[in-house]
């Protein structure tokens, strides 16, 4: 039985990336010394987040490359209201906010590393994707 997940995120800046996290999703910090950081959502104790220096000696040689080909997801109430934070952060928006067909309005940004960020809320399916997926007795 799997009794926590944690992702873990190796960075460059380990302040940067706290700053990053903390100030666009609110996220708060639990733990902090010099080599790791855990980040905790403080009206969900489920929504946990790790970081740690890329260099850091427990962090294997041959994964210590900044991240490509993959992303981190939050699911937040309102997409909107993170997209006006993350422009008044200035942050580089990658996509607008939009409504996907399968149900989720979703904008996405980047992380000081260099991650995608995935922040999306639910919204509507398309009749579309409502038909092909749970048949069109759904519609």
């Amino acid at each position: 039985m799997v009794e926590r997940m944690i992702p873990a995120l190796y960075v460059d800046d380990i302040a940067v990336s706290k700053t990053f996290y903390c100030d666009l999703l609110g996220l708060k910090p639990v733990f902090e010394s010099d080599w790791i950081v855990q980040l905790s959502d403080p009206e969900n104790e489920g929504v946990e987040l790790m970081l740690q220096p890329r260099n850091h000696k427990l962090i294997p040689e041959a994964f210590r490359k900044r991240p490509q080909g993959s992303s981190l997801a939050f699911v937040v109430s309102d997409c909107d209201e993170y997209f006006e934070k993350a422009k008044s952060m200035n942050l580089n928006i990658v996509q607008k906010p939009r409504n996907e067909d399968y149900g989720q309005r979703r904008f996405l940004t980047v992380d000081p590393d260099g991650l995608l960020i995935d922040i999306s809320a639910n919204c509507e399916p398309s009749a579309e994707f409502i038909a092909k997926y749970f048949g069109s007795e759904n519609v």
